[in-house]
């Protein structure tokens, strides 16, 4: 089959509608269009070949995928759709009319397709992996086998918009820290490349010593401005060393593993992958994941190297037939208070609950944390900013205080 871009117009409403079509040739896709009420005006065939050729030398490729958000807006669509008893093909198909990315229509196209020709929904998802987790794909393919897809849709998009949520918050309450110290840097580097040596040339003939923050500024000064490129060059050669150690498996352990002791950051990092494993096997075992399954697809998505090897041992350990908390609690990295609910929920029969007890709990916290950080953080920032323009303004205004002194 090849794949077609089309225009044409709807019979019914005289509008002019535009999509992507996977099948043989232009007259059985005229027929298709015409069997949907829609006259076709103009087909264009697109080479597999030359499209990705295309996508590999678009620079803004990596912006036109569809993005988590976007996925998440399709689901709650999808889930009210179905909800209202619209048959799923139907529903994809208001989906494509109404998406404005290129790409996602392209992706819901090529699953209409599918779906049309008798292939379940997950497997259909399984061909787009770049958009469709597996953690999104095993959930509709236990809302497909209980036949509760609909719920399963709906706690998607709720997951999905929590994760957002979650997410975005960490990065807003961390921007302004980082946007911050840029700047510094960036200030910092004009007065000591462009500012400092036209001041301190003054001081080349005064013929007596000068105070040692001056000598020291001075110093900074010549080597920033003389060897800047060795610095360019040293600090490159650091950060791609530094990334071919993360990419090894002992680099990326070890870093994860330094990750989770950071004396600040340590503590936010924990929170937020134990709020995110939480959530995820609440989510999945609610839709009907069994739990194996459900505790791989998680270890995948907890973001933490060290974390995920517990995931995996407790995984074999509930294999053997043990509990989820016996082995999440010999590990010494999960909370106390998490892998006790857990074990209350093991044995009243209320996992499910429990985990979304704790996902809400560690969230909440989470937020609060970044509170605190941020509360520490900005002043921080600026007391630390602001000693550093006052020490380049000393050292600058110290040397003059001091000769205007002995001419006087």
């Amino acid at each position: 089959m090849a794949v077609f871009a089309f225009r044409g117009v709807d019979s019914a409403s005289g509008k002019q509608v535009k999509g992507y079509r996977d099948t043989d040739s232009p007259k059985t896709l005229r027929a298709l269009l015409r069997r949907e009420g829609v006259l076709l005006t103009h087909a264009t065939e697109e080479d597999e070949q030359k499209t990705r050729l295309k996508s590999d030398v678009d620079v803004f490729a990596f912006f036109k995928r569809p993005t988590a958000a976007d996925v998440a807006i399709t689901t709650r669509q999808l889930a009210t759709l179905v909800r209202a008893g619209i048959p799923l093909v139907e529903s994809i198909s208001a989906l494509i009319e109404q998406t404005e990315k290129e790409s996602l229509q392209k992706v819901l196209t090529a699953i209409r397709e599918d779906l049309r020709e008798g292939t379940a929904f997950a497997k259909a998802l399984q061909e787009h992996p770049k958009v469709f987790q597996p953690l999104y794909i095993n959930m509709v393919a236990a809302g497909e086998a209980s036949g509760t897809l609909e719920a399963v849709l709906e706690r998607l998009s709720d997951f999905m918009e929590d994760q957002s949520r979650l997410k975005g918050k960490v990065t807003a309450a961390l921007a302004y820290p980082v946007l911050m110290t840029l700047v510094a840097g960036a200030l910092v580097g004009v007065l000591m490349v462009a500012v400092v040596p036209k001041v301190t040339s003054i001081y080349a003939n005064l013929g007596r010593e000068l105070p040692w923050y001056t000598r020291l500024l001075i110093g900074v000064s010549d080597l920033l401005s003389g060897y800047w490129w060795l610095i360019a060059l040293l600090v490159a050669g650091a950060v791609t060393a530094f990334q071919r150690w993360v990419a090894t498996d002992a680099g990326h352990l070890k870093w994860d593993t330094i990750l989770l002791r950071l004396p600040l950051f340590g503590r936010l990092n924990l929170l937020v992958a134990v709020a995110r494993f939480a959530r995820t096997l609440s989510t999945l075992l609610a839709s009907g994941v069994p739990l194996l399954v459900a505790m791989e697809i998680v270890r995948n998505v907890v973001g933490n190297r060290l974390l995920e090897g517990v995931v995996r041992d407790a995984a074999s350990s509930i294999r053997e037939g043990e509990s989820i908390a016996g082995p999440l609690r010999r590990s010494g990295h999960f909370p106390p208070m998490v892998t006790h609910m857990i074990a209350v929920g093991e044995k009243s029969g209320q996992l499910e609950q429990m985990l979304e007890n704790v996902s809400r709990a560690y969230e909440s916290d989470v937020e609060t944390k970044l509170q605190t950080m941020t509360s520490v953080l900005e002043p921080l920032v600026i007391v630390v900013m602001g000693g550093m323009v006052g020490f380049i303004a000393m050292a600058i205004l110290m040397p003059l205080v001091q000769m205007n002194d002995m001419v006087q």
